[in-house]
C-alpha cells in the first residue's frame, strides 16, 4: 500500500490514491504532520510539551492521538508509526510527502521555465492550511520555520528563472522583483534586479532603488553593496550556462540548505542504548565527540554552537551526536561511565563508516576525544580538543574545590528540571559570563530540554573523576589544543599542560571569557579558521582501507 500525504493546502492523506477520512482533533492532524515532516523518533515527554501543555494528563491524551493514527499509516504488512513507552515516531520510507517531491524536483538540474513556473505555482499553497495550534508555542515555532522554508523555496526557483538563459530579459526581471518581494533582505535577490534593470537600461530606477536597498540594509545589520551586480554582470555568461541559483554561490545560503539537509539516524551500542547521530555536508570528515549537553536537534538554533557547525559543515562532512542519557539518544540508561561513553564514539564511528578523520572534542568531550585517538591512531587524523581538560576536579584538588562542586550537584539534584532556571543559571554565567540576558535565557531553557536532573548529576560526577593524564603522551597523532584565555570553567593553564604533554601538539589561545563560544564572537571564527589552517597544514595521510 502506497501512502501520499499532501501538506501544502489543507492536510490530505491518500492510501493508494484514495483519500481517507482524518481525525476531527486538529491537535491529532497537526501530530499526524509533524510525525510523517520530521521522520524520526519523538521522546513523548517532548511530544507532549509541543502539543498538550494544558490537559491534565498530556501522556493520555498523546496515547488517544497516536491510537486515532496508527490506522491512517499502518497496514496488515507495515508498521510506519512505531512507539514504546519512551518514544513515537513515523520513520517510513514508503510514505511520500508533496513538499518533499518538491524539494528534490528543484534541485535538479536543466529545469525548463514550465518546470520551474510549476513548482513555483506549486509552493504558492498555504503550508498546512487551518493546522495552527495558537496555544501551543513549541508547535507554532515548528510550523513557522516550515513555513519559512517554503517561502526559501519559492526563492531558489524564482533566482532560478530570473537567470533562465531561455527566458528574455523583460521575463526574467518580472522574477527578480517578485524574488526580491519575496525576501526583500536577501542582499542575493537584490543584485540580482539592480543587474537586470541596469541591462534593460532602466537607468532612474537604478539609482533610486540603489538607495532604498542601501538603507534597508544597513538598517538590518546585513552587509550589503551596490557594486557587487558589476560582478554578476561579469560572470553572467557562466551562470546562464550552468544555470545554478544565484543564492547558491553565496555560503550563507549553502550554509541554510546544509541545514535543512540534516540527517539525524539512530545507531545501537554494545548495551543496547540508542545514540542519535547527524551528519551533514561534504568535504574531508570532522567527528564531534559528545560533550556534557548536547541536542542534535536544539544546537542547530542555538546562538552558541550553530554558527560553528554551520562555518564547519560548509566544506566538511561534519558528524556529531547526543551521548548517552541526554539529546535524542536513550535518557533511561543503567550504564552511565566515562567508559561507555569512548565506546559510545567507538559505535558512531562503526555506523557512519568513514575510515579516517579529524576528531573533535569540546569540554568534556575532550577526554573521550584523547583516549579513543590512544585507542585508535589509525583513525583520527587529526585531534582538536577546545576547553578541554584531562583530570577531573575529584583529582588532586583542594577541599574548598571539591566541596563547592558537590554543593553544585545538590543543587542541580534539587533545581535542574524546575521552571525557575536559578540552578542552571550557575552553569549558564560559568559558561558564558559575556552572554546577553536572551543568550542566557536561551541556554537555560536549553539545558532543561536536554536531560534530566538525575542524569545531569550522574554527568557531573562521571566528570569529576575523569583522569586521562597517562595517555597524554601516548597521543601519536597531530594535535590542536585551543582555549580560551578567560575561561571561568576550566583554566586556561589547564589547556596548557595538555599541550605540553601531548607529543608535538600546538597550542591557540582565543581572546574569549566563554567556556562555550557564542557565535557572534570573534573568537568563535578564529576558532574555525584555526581547525581549518591545522587541518589543512597536516593533510591526512592515505591508509589502509579497514572493515567497519
Amino acid at each position: 500500500m502506497k501512502i501520499f500525504l499532501k501538506m501544502l493546502g489543507e492536510l490530505s492523506v491518500f492510501r493508494d490514491g484514495v483519500a481517507v477520512d482524518l481525525p476531527a482533533s486538529k491537535r491529532t492532524r497537526a501530530l499526524l504532520a509533524y510525525l510523517a515532516k520530521t521522520a524520526k523518533p519523538h521522546r513523548r515527554e517532548r511530544l507532549c510539551e509541543v502539543f498538550w501543555e494544558s490537559p491534565d494528563d498530556p501522556r493520555g491524551a498523546l496515547r488517544w492521538s497516536l491510537s486515532k493514527l496508527r490506522p491512517l499509516v499502518n497496514d496488515t504488512s507495515t508498521e510506519r508509526l512505531v512507539a514504546d513507552r519512551e518514544r513515537a515516531g513515523i520513520a517510513a520510507p514508503d510514505i511520500e510527502i508533496d513538499i518533499n517531491i518538491l524539494k528534490e524536483k528543484i534541485v535538479a538540474k536543466n529545469l525548463t521555465p514550465v518546470e520551474l513556473a510549476s513548482l513555483t505555482d506549486s509552493l504558492q499553497q498555504p503550508f498546512l492550511d487551518g493546522i495552527d495550534l495558537p496555544d501551543q508555542e513549541l508547535f507554532q515555532q515548528w510550523l513557522t520555520a516550515e513555513r519559512q522554508e517554503i517561502i526559501r523555496l519559492q526563492g531558489k526557483v524564482l533566482a532560478r528563472l530570473s537567470s533562465h538563459p531561455d527566458i528574455n530579459l523583460h521575463e526574467r526581471l518580472n522574477k527578480a522583483r517578485e524574488w526580491e518581494a519575496l525576501e526583500p533582505l536577501n542582499p542575493n535577490a537584490a543584485t540580482q534586479l539592480l543587474t537586470l534593470l541596469d541591462r534593460l537600461g532602466h537607468t532612474f530606477e537604478v539609482s533610486a532603488l540603489t538607495h532604498d536597498l542601501a538603507r534597508r540594509f544597513h538598517n538590518a545589520g546585513i552587509t550589503w553593496s551596490p557594486n557587487t551586480r558589476s560582478e554578476i554582470e561579469l560572470t553572467r555568461k557562466v551562470v546562464e550556462e550552468n544555470n545554478p541559483t544565484t543564492a547558491d554561490v553565496d555560503k550563507d545560503s549553502k550554509a541554510s540548505d546544509l541545514i535543512a539537509r540534516q540527517k539525524i539516524h539512530f545507531c545501537t551500542s554494545d548495551d543496547g542504548v540508542r545514540i542519535a547521530y547527524s551528519s551533514v555536508g561534504e568535504g574531508p570528515p570532522i567527528i564531534k565527540a559528545a560533550n556534557w549537553l548536547s541536542h542534535l536537534e536544539h544546537d542547530w538554533d542555538a546562538p552558541i554552537w550553530s554558527p560553528l557547525f554551520r562555518d564547519l559543515a560548509s566544506d566538511h562532512h561534519f558528524v556529531r551526536y547526543d551521548k548517552r542519557g541526554n539529546g535524542l539518544s536513550d535518557w533511561n540508561v543503567d550504564n552511565m561511565s566515562f567508559e561507555k561513553f569512548v565506546s559510545d564514539l567507538e559505535t558512531v564511528v562503526s555506523a557512519v563508516k568513514i575510515d579516517k578523520f579529524a576528531l573533535l572534542g569540546i569540554s568534556q568531550g575532550a577526554a573521550a576525544s584523547i583516549e579513543y585517538a590512544v585507542r585508535h591512531p589509525e583513525r583520527v587524523s587529526h585531534l582538536i580538543l577546545f576547553g578541554g581538560y584531562a583530570a577531573g576536579w575529584r583529582i588532586d584538588s583542594t577541599d574548598d574545590i571539591r566541596r563547592e562542586h558537590e554543593a553544585l550537584m545538590t543543587l542541580t539534584e534539587v533545581g535542574w528540571g524546575k521552571e525557575n532556571p536559578a540552578c542552571r543559571q550557575i552553569f549558564s554565567s560559568i559558561f558564558m559570563p559575556s552572554a546577553t540576558p536572551e543568550e542566557l535565557s536561551w541556554f537555560n531553557e536549553f539545558q532543561r530540554l536536554t536531560t534530566s536532573a538525575e542524569n545531569a548529576v550522574r554527568f557531573l560526577s562521571i566528570s569529576a573523576n575523569i583522569d586521562v593524564r597517562e595517555r597524554l603522551k601516548q597521543v601519536k597523532v597531530p594535535t590542536l589544543v585551543i582555549h580560551s584565555l578567560g575561561d571561568q570553567r576550566i583554566p586556561v593553564e589547564t589547556a596548557r599542560d595538555i599541550a605540553a604533554t601531548i607529543p608535538n601538539a600546538e597550542f591557540i589561545g582565543l581572546d574569549s571569557s566563554g567556556h562555550l563560544l557564542l557565535g557572534r564572537e570573534d573568537a568563535s571564527k578564529v576558532f574555525v579558521e584555526s581547525v581549518r589552517n591545522f587541518i589543512a597544514r597536516n593533510p591526512q595521510q592515505p591508509s589502509e582501507k579497514e572493515e567497519i
